[in-house]
Formats: C-alpha cells, structure tokens, sequence
C-alpha cells in the first residue's frame, strides 16, 4: 500500500516539476496612452466635460445671482421672508453639489465606455503576442505591483509592434 502511494506521489511530482509557466510583463496604460486612437478619446471626452461645464456654469451663476440679491436685502424684511430665501440658497447649494458629482461620476462613466475598445483591442494584441512567445501568464505592470521584473519577459515593446504603436523618443532631462 505505501509502495503505490509513493508511486502516485512521485508520478504528480513529475508532472507537476515539468510543468513550467512563463509569466511576461506588460505596461498596458502606457502603450494605451500611445495609441493614435487615445487622441480622439481624450477629444471626445473633454467636448463631453465641456458640455457637462457649460450646465454646471449656469446653475452657478442662478446660485451667485440668489446670493447677491439675499445680501442685498432690506434689513427691515420681516425674518420668515429671510428664512425662505436662505433654504432656497441652501438648497441651490445642495443642487450645485448634486451636480458636481454627478458630473464627475458621468465623466468616469464616458471615459470607461470610450476606452473600452481601445482595452479590447490591446487585450487581443497581448493574447496574440502571448501565445506565439509561449507565454502563460502576463502580469500588468501599471499599478507598480512588483519589487522586481526581469525585463526580459516584459512584452510592452512587442505587443506595440503588434499594434503598429511607435515608442517615443527619450525625454531629455
């Protein structure tokens, strides 16, 4: 009995020594930051902003405008009249915040939808470039998760080739 589970054991510990992974490395938002397609991206996105601002610059001013007009008041005005107005200020407030988050957030919103195709597209390319250099895994090295990456498996450079994205010139410091 202890003769074959020691066959058994030694059997997966073969197949599991001989099963090797080759894990690669990628900088993912810098090449999705070079390709010609994150120009029109960054474009449409800030038209979008601007509109969202353009809404935004006009409850501003109806906000400034109600403000003015209560600091000009008749300090004679009777204290229910001024309370009024000030719950509409403070609520004109609250709108103003609204707005502003939810602007932000449609922002996100946008920038996640119009980025998408330009992940899908990068996403394929990695595939591609995985399986033809045999690699089995590839890590994402944006979010500087990593103390250390051996270079030579960081696919950045060849998956750009893949996609036709040119590597700018060093900056000079």
């Amino acid at each position: 009995m202890k003769s074959k589970i020691l066959v058994i054991v030694l059997c997966f510990a073969g197949f599991f020594a001989n099963a090797q992974t080759k894990v690669g490395t990628i900088n993912s938002e810098f090449i999705v930051g070079l390709m010609p397609e994150a120009k029109n991206v960054l474009s449409d996105l800030n038209v979008y902003a601007k509109k969202l601002d353009s809404s935004y610059q006009v409850k501003l001013a109806d906000y400034n405008a109600k403000v003015a007009a209560f600091q000009k008041l008749d300090p004679s005005l009777s204290d229910n009249f001024k309370k009024i107005k000030v719950e509409e200020i403070n609520e004109l407030e609250q709108d103003l915040q609204k707005s502003q988050q939810n602007g932000n957030s449609l922002i996100n919103l946008k920038r996640d939808q119009l980025m998408n195709p330009l992940y899908k597209i990068l996403g394929e390319a990695i595939t591609e470039v995985a399986k033809a250099e045999g690699f089995t895994q590839v890590l994402t090295s944006s979010g500087n998760e990593f103390a250390y990456i051996d270079e030579a498996f960081d696919i950045t450079e060849k998956v750009m080739a893949k996609l036709g994205v040119k590597m700018p010139p060093p900056s000079k410091k």
